[in-house]
């Protein structure tokens, strides 16, 4: 038996997180067994489901790494398919009308539970021969009323539910539209799933799904429900804990990697290992080896996560990731110096995309202020002669290498009596704007000699007009 595994969003928002590591788990699951992923879109929900919501799981998807071998399949291309079941359901006697008013089932619930019973449809409409003049019914499905449903739970175990427990459930709605219960389970059973992985807030489904299928005289699939995913506080994730959109952790600047890395870990393990390849992942992971309790974020982790893939990833892939981020602020990496090389020297530096970004500005654009803090320690009056002597030392370099340049601001240290600090800092502030850079012969090498020499000179005026203001 091929194993098939799916992810079936439905698209009413972006794709979170939890979402994300259900279709992780459900792609490793396939990749481990030479199977095949499948992506389903839930969109019977006409009133929610929309395009953009669409387009924002397959970039989500996309951005993982998390290809599909069949797909996107839309439920709301499948209405014919869905009727022909319910049809088949009711020929069979499997399923019936329901008359029943909104407001007779609202009743019939608060009764039940006036009588601390459970709230569930009576089957009161099972018997019912006759059409209700002025009800459009909807069909429910004709759930057995003795023994019990078990689940063989793949991370969970052994299952049971009592049948006499489930109600009947609505399979059409009054318009013809299916409901939930009845696509999934059609869906399943068309597209040959052997394996269902999805959160555990699905496992209450999943009796009724195992009975629809029965009646269908379909074998089921295997079922395994993962449990939440909390915030650091141990509450129920929510958009108050941070990110929860994949999208937002690329805006952020993780790398899809060190998200990986970090989701397979939210309720998964390996021994004592922490980081894996995706190879070993495929290679390693296995849903019985999901933990059976929820696991919480930890924001510390994922930078932890992300500050090693940005140093050890190779340059030119993390320089493809970091052009998106350069590109919003209005950056065009595409010229001096190759984003490649900035990685190299920024890499050490920085925790997320984000702030390698923010720090490497510089190197491609010209800025009209300086950090106020830093100009007002280093941009001094005295700093004037400093900067001068730079300029003409640096001017005379017969290549623009970091070893000459290293040289260059030595020998001006040297030449004035100052420590090399005195010399580099106001350097560094004059050629970035700011107190903070790599180290400040790869700095002015990646600059390139007219860039660096035109802020040195512009620095100088700077200071003097500071001067000429103050007097």
């Amino acid at each position: 038996m091929k194993v098939r595994t799916r992810f079936a969003p439905s698209p009413t928002g972006y794709l979170h997180i939890g979402g994300a590591r259900t279709a992780l788990f459900s792609w490793l699951y396939a990749r481990k067994h030479g199977g095949e992923f499948v992506l389903r879109v839930e969109d019977t929900d006409l009133a929610r489901s929309n395009a953009e919501s669409v387009n924002a799981i397959l970039e989500g998807m996309n951005w993982l790494g998390l290809e599909y071998d069949e797909g996107p399949f839309y439920q709301t291309e499948r209405f014919d398919r869905y009727k022909e079941v319910v049809e088949r359901l009711m020929d069979e006697g499997h399923a019936y009308r329901c008359y029943c008013t909104r407001e007779e089932v609202d009743a019939m619930r608060e009764e039940q539970m006036a009588r601390k019973q459970k709230p569930r449809y009576d089957g009161r409409c099972r018997i019912r021969k006759e059409p209700r003049e002025g009800v459009e019914p909807v069909i429910r499905f004709k759930n057995p009323v003795e023994g019990v449903t078990t689940v063989d739970d793949m991370v969970r175990g052994r299952v049971t539910f009592q049948n006499s427990e489930l109600d009947d459930l609505i399979i059409a709605r009054s318009d013809g539209t299916p409901t939930y219960n009845l696509t999934v389970v059609v869906d399943d059973w068309d597209m040959q799933i052997t394996h269902v992985i999805r959160g555990d807030d699905h496992l209450n489904n999943t009796p009724r799904q195992i009975n629809i299928l029965k009646a269908l005289g379909v074998e089921p699939p295997r079922y395994a429900h993962l449990p939440m995913i909390l915030g650091p506080d141990g509450a129920k994730l929510s958009k108050r804990h941070g990110a929860v959109s994949v999208m937002q952790y690329r805006d952020d600047g993780f790398l899809p990697e060190a998200l990986i890395n970090y989701l397979v870990r939210l309720g998964w393990s390996h021994g004592d290992q922490e980081i894996f390849t995706l190879d070993e992942l495929i290679e390693l992971f296995d849903i019985d080896d999901v933990n059976h309790s929820a696991s919480a974020i930890n924001p510390e982790k994922l930078l932890w996560l992300n500050q090693h893939y940005i140093k050890t990833l190779n340059h030119d892939y993390v320089a493809r990731q970091l052009s998106w981020h350069m590109g919003q602020r209005n950056v065009d990496p595409s010229g001096h110096p190759p984003l490649r090389d900035v990685v190299d020297v920024q890499r050490d530096r920085a925790k997320t995309l984000v702030e390698m970004a923010d720090a490497s500005v510089y190197f491609y654009q010209d800025f009209d202020e300086y950090d106020d803090k830093a100009a007002r320690k280093n941009l001094k009056p005295e700093a004037a002669p400093v900067l001068q002597a730079l300029h003409g030392a640096l001017e005379a370099l017969a290549e623009w290498e970091p070893e000459p340049i290293h040289l260059a601001v030595g020998g001006v240290a040297e030449r004035l009596e100052l420590k090399l600090g005195k010399v580099a800092q106001p350097l560094r502030v004059a050629a970035t704007g700011g107190s903070v850079s790599p180290s400040i012969d790869q700095t002015l090498y990646l600059l390139g000699r007219e860039r660096t020499l035109r802020r040195i000179k512009k620095a100088v005026e700077w200071i003097e007009s500071q001067t000429v203001d103050n007097t």
